[in-house]
């Protein structure tokens, strides 16, 4: 079985100096194209849901696609829950086959958002279930949410400490200085406070906000803790714009397939690309069999 949670496949990331590329599937040809992609260069996988996506297709239909597609796979792959904020949702995703959730409270107070994530653990971890939570308030455009530039701030390391120190995380977000979506201007990243959380805290870290960083501030985060790199936006561009320029180079071609087919090639382009970017390349098969070998 190649269906992991991501508590031991982000700590063999760590411990090897890479990072899991972390996508957002839009559609069953895309989580398909995601796992071909990762089985071709050999790469672990975090396959990740967004609210949207989940009240689209339901809870039910993703969970089994990302079992018919992952459960005999050479490399190990996580189905995974972003940016969860609704506690019933949260709930059914751990009910319904996800192997590890996102609690996603950090526009609430500290104490407060404390408090929601240990519900959430409350409910994962009896099921085998790592979890994913995140202090500091990250800026730009996720699900629908807004987070003004002048409203984002960075985490508190002290509180980082303690958060982590409280709850056993599979990962752990804190805003850095990243943002979701597209950049307008140079991303300041505070390299120093990564360092700092993670020298306080040994948990690895998740970057949101990794389509339009360069790959050198990228490699730089992946080298002082973070071990999971989120793409979604470049997918989302790769998704519309691969079908539109189909039609444009090919303007009286309307067989369904042929099209469909140009768009599937094009994400796992993208899939490939960002997985040997981040250093995954060549490390599946060796990381599922240090995962079933563990206690």
């Amino acid at each position: 079985m190649a269906l992991v949670n991501f508590k031991q496949m982000l700590r063999i990331a760590r411990k090897g100096g890479y990072a899991v590329a972390a996508f957002n599937p839009v559609d069953y040809a895309s989580m398909r194209a995601m796992v071909e992609a990762a089985e071709e260069i050999d790469a672990p996988l975090i396959m990740q849901t967004s609210a949207k996506t989940i009240k689209y297709y339901g809870h039910e239909p993703l969970a089994t696609w990302y079992e018919q597609l992952a459960s005999d796979s050479s490399v190990p792959v996580t189905l995974h829950l972003d940016h969860g904020k609704d506690l019933d949702m949260i709930r059914k995703c751990i009910e319904t086959g996800w192997t590890s959730v996102m609690i996603d409270a950090s526009d609430k107070p500290f104490e407060e958002n404390m408090k929601i994530t240990r519900q959430v653990l409350e409910m994962a971890t009896p099921a085998g279930l790592a979890i994913e939570a995140e202090i500091g308030e990250i800026g730009g455009v996720e699900e629908d949410i807004i987070v003004a530039e002048e409203d984002a701030h960075l985490a508190n390391p002290d509180e980082a400490e303690r958060f982590c120190r409280e709850f056993d995380l599979g990962v752990f977000a804190a805003a850095i200085g990243t943002a979701h979506g597209y950049y307008h201007g140079e991303p300041k990243v505070a390299f120093d406070l990564i360092d700092e959380i993670y020298r306080r805290t040994q948990t690895p870290m998740a970057l949101h906000g990794g389509t339009g960083l360069d790959e050198e501030t990228i490699a730089k985060c992946i080298e002082l803790g973070c071990a999971k790199v989120n793409i979604s936006t470049n997918l989302k561009h790769v998704f519309v714009d691969s079908f539109v320029q189909y039609n444009k180079n090919n303007p009286t071609d309307y067989e369904p397939l042929k099209v469909l087919g140009a768009q599937f090639e094009a994400m796992k382009e993208l899939f490939r690309s960002k997985m040997t970017e981040f250093g995954g390349a060549g490390k599946g098969a060796s990381m599922l069999k240090e995962i079933k070998e563990s206690p």
